[in-house]
């Protein structure tokens, strides 16, 4: 999967403004970037009586509305989902997922604050960044709003370049923590078994999937 960096603030602190920021910041180095927004209210995504809406109360378990310009998929979910379940849906194709949201989820977080915000946000963990417009008393590395060059770095060098070669593993749509030694027997024996097959040509990425019953 790709790094995930979730991006948290309290409302109206600037977290979408900084995200648009970095999302032109990364893009410019020449990376691929995608993004996941958290609505914590429930959200109508699927008009009533429209050809989706028809789909799904029909019973189909999820489905993608497909035009020109872009694909929309509208998938219903018993409970919410949690940051690494989205980004699954998302695939592989990108160097880094930019969350917005999420603040209880299990990625690394970057904190939006503003001076006449109040106080930080209590009880986060893994808090890498602060982005701030007044000096504050804290571990964690603070840059100014302003300063989107730096926290790009930060980025590129803790979790895109790190990740630029990478081998997912998915067990019951369920993502699989893999060590060294583990990630480095699977890709060469993958890679091995697919290169000797006919007509395959040079490996830049490698989907499998298996369903057993």
């Amino acid at each position: 999967m790709p790094p995930i960096v979730s991006v948290i603030g309290k409302s109206k602190s600037g977290k979408t403004t900084l995200i648009e920021k970095l999302i032109r910041e990364l893009k410019s180095r020449g990376y691929c970037v995608a993004t996941i927004k958290h609505s914590p209210q429930e959200s109508d995504f699927d008009e009533t009586g429209t050809d989706s809406w028809r789909h799904i109360q029909a019973g189909s378990e999820a489905t993608a509305v497909s035009s020109r310009d872009k694909i929309v998929l509208i998938k219903p979910v018993i409970q919410e989902a949690t940051v690494d379940e989205v980004a699954s849906l998302l695939g592989e194709d990108y160097d880094i997922i930019l969350a917005e949201g999420f603040k209880q989820g299990s990625a690394p977080k970057i904190e939006v604050h503003r001076k006449d915000g109040g106080t930080l946000i209590e009880g986060l963990k893994k808090l890498i960044a602060i982005v701030t417009d007044e000096p504050l008393e804290t571990k964690a590395r603070q840059f100014s709003p302003e300063d989107v060059a730096a926290l790009a770095d930060l980025l590129e060098k803790g979790f895109i370049k790190p990740q630029s070669q990478r081998i997912s593993l998915y067990v019951n749509n369920t993502p699989v923590t893999l060590t060294l030694f583990p990630r480095q027997i699977i890709s060469n024996v993958v890679l091995a078994m697919t290169s000797c097959l006919k007509g395959v040509g040079e490996i830049r990425n490698l989907k499998i999937f298996l369903k057993k019953e």
